[in-house]
């Protein structure tokens, strides 16, 4: 009975583990370089974003997520760079990403570009087992991971005008499956796997009148194993000031986003999701909050001449 109700535990947290996919954000039209590196410099300006996410909150072991990321492009050429930081716990798991972006811009028409972009770093992984709380704990739930490091190699292409967006990646398209030797039969046991994911995403801004801009998104996410996730976005910029708006993640959650551009070089966002299945019901989960800043470096005349709204 012992090793079966351990294997139910170590089942339980692998497919949780395997399942996850990469950490989720419903800001995601600010934060687009930690997923696409084809994004890096695309702002025509030296970008930093950092942000925090906290889900479920009030459920013990519930997902938390910070990421910070600086991009610019280099002056006179067609190339941007990238650096992006994040760091995502769940459970007794806490998992870290470093990467570096390079992306390479070609004018396709009059007002398009599309840039492809090149994604490098490592993943950092440590899991304590001990944070289970396991009444009767096997062996196996007493070697802990900790800072097993892999590679991450990701690649993405991204197109734009002045008024709409699409893009297209995947951070890593490297399967890494970590292991814990066993002491029964000198064989392993995969205790996490590191799955494919796939992004998509897509915008436009739209003059509804000289004050008001209807800014849509959207963005599709794809990873074997956990169900295809797409999240619509609804904001409405005013006064280039007060950003306003709503999105849907399909059968999971409906979330309020809100946005001000404090001065030309600082905007702060924050959203709020409530859950739309049964673990919304549930006493124990206030919701997700997420908060993001961003703040850009530029002169006045760089601003002038290319006003971007996304």
């Amino acid at each position: 009975m012992k090793k079966l109700l351990i294997g139910l535990i170590v089942f339980a947290f692998a497919k949780a583990v395997t399942a996850q996919q990469d950490p989720q954000y419903s800001q995601y039209m600010y934060n687009p370089l930690v997923v696409n590196p084809a994004y890096a410099g695309n702002r025509g300006v030296t970008s930093i974003v950092g942000l925090h996410r906290s889900q479920w909150v009030g459920l013990d072991g519930a997902p938390r997520t910070q990421s910070i990321s600086i991009h610019s492009p280099i002056q006179n050429s067609r190339v941007g760079l990238g650096l992006s930081v994040v760091n995502d716990a769940l459970g007794p798991t806490d998992e870290t990403y470093f990467a570096a972006d390079f992306s390479y811009t070609i004018p396709v028409s009059y007002d398009g570009n599309l840039s492809l972009g090149l994604k490098g770093g490592a993943h950092v992984l440590n899991v304590d087992f001990q944070r289970l709380n396991a009444l009767d704990p096997d062996i196996l739930l007493q070697n802990n991971i900790d800072n097993r490091l892999s590679p991450t190699v990701g690649v993405g292409a991204y197109y734009h005008t002045d008024k709409f967006y699409v893009g297209l990646s995947t951070p890593n398209l490297l399967k890494t499956e970590h292991f814990d030797p066993s002491n029964n039969n000198n064989s392993s046991t995969a205790i996490a796997t590191e799955r494919i994911h796939y992004f998509a995403t897509a915008g436009y801004v739209f003059d509804l009148n000289d004050n008001i801009k209807f800014k849509p998104t959207t963005l599709v996410k794809a990873v074997a194993g956990s169900p295809l996730q797409v999240d619509v976005t609804a904001n409405f910029l005013i006064n280039e000031k007060l950003t306003l708006g709503a999105a849907y993640r399909w059968s999971a959650a409906v979330t309020g986003l809100v946005g001000f551009q404090i001065s030309d070089q600082t905007m702060i966002g924050f959203a709020y999701d409530r859950e739309t299945t049964e673990l919304g019901n549930s006493t124990y989960n206030d919701g997700s909050y997420e908060l993001f800043i961003r703040f850009e470096l530029f002169n006045r005349y760089s601003k002038l001449i290319t006003p971007r709204f996304f």
